[in-house]
């Protein structure tokens, strides 16, 4: 004798502080505003002969395209569940961000490369007016990081942590400007585009890895799936819990599935018991279970652990 016993949770009103379409305007408010500045950089790096501002242009451009193919992607993810999508198309962000990632990194080395090209033979750069462009672009990525650091999914993620390296960028920019206008030394600008370009590296395969593990339906980071199993086991009438997955849409949205055992005599109590694991699962924001239960003694056909 077994059950089956599912839950889904509609979690919109505790989700309300970044609901789908707020989510969509923050991200093209910052992507118009980018596109805006990356023209703006493209002009200065120019007039300025700086290979710093160039570099956050061609980057910035890279954030323009992840922000506008975010957009599109926030769009598609919106879309309800079908026949063929029994899941929706929340996953599209995912690829949204994986998308980002890979415009960042190649973006990154064709920067690295120039500046490596422009250390061995440094010209001279109009430092006054690369420290007055920093001081806006401090502004107006600061901004546009404002707006989507709040942000949730794996998609929000990506991109607000696009955002805050221009914004730490442009810092240094700033102080690389000050010392060139200071010492005359010209070569500061290409150090900087160095160290910059690593520190945007770093970064980037750190939330890559994030994105793949999400592709490959492993669990998502912030779950600690020992503790949700422990506190499975902790609720009256649950014997043991096993073939446990959990994994994630979005990096937001998480499913689990598994077999609860019930102490011998308990399965009557079944709907009383999936209630209180419900409200268990809860606690981790686990919007989708699929529960099923056993009695101690019976054997699992498809027991996996």
């Amino acid at each position: 004798m077994s059950g089956h016993h599912h839950g889904h949770h509609d979690h919109s009103s505790h989700h309300h502080h970044h609901a789908p379409g707020t989510r969509k305007e923050k991200i093209l408010f910052a992507a118009f505003l980018n596109l805006g500045f990356t023209i703006i950089e493209l002009i200065g790096g120019l007039l300025t002969n700086s290979v710093a501002v160039l570099a956050d242009a061609v980057h910035d451009l890279g954030d323009c395209f992840a922000l506008f193919g975010a957009y599109i992607a926030e769009g598609q993810a919106e879309r309800p569940a079908d026949t063929k999508r029994t899941f929706g198309y929340a996953r599209i962000s995912v690829l949204s961000a994986l998308f980002s990632a890979v415009i960042l990194i190649v973006g990154s080395l064709f920067i690295f490369i120039e500046a490596v090209g422009r250390l061995l033979n440094p010209e001279p750069v109009l430092a006054g007016w690369v420290a007055l462009l920093a001081v806006f672009g401090i502004a107006t990525n600061y901004l546009a990081y404002a707006k989507l650091q709040h942000g949730h999914s794996a998609n929000e993620k990506v991109l607000s942590w696009h955002l805050l390296e221009d914004v730490l960028g442009w810092v240094a920019v700033l102080i690389g400007a000050g010392l060139m206008y200071l010492t005359g030394w010209y070569i500061i600008d290409s150090l900087l585009t160095i160290g910059f370009t690593l520190f945007i590296l770093w970064g980037v395969v750190r939330s890559l890895k994030e994105v793949v593990n999400l592709i490959m339906e492993g669990v998502p980071s912030r779950l600690d799936l020992a503790k949700v199993k422990d506190s499975l086991t902790s609720v009256a009438g649950v014997v043991s819990v096993h073939d446990i997955h959990a994994w994630s849409l979005d990096g937001e949205k998480i499913i689990l599935t598994g077999h609860v055992v019930a102490a011998e005599g308990q399965l009557h109590n079944r709907i009383a018991i999936y209630q209180a694991l419900k409200e268990v699962l809860k606690e981790y924001h686990i919007e989708h279970t699929t529960i099923e239960f056993e009695e101690e003694g019976e054997a699992c056909e498809d027991r996996c652990d």
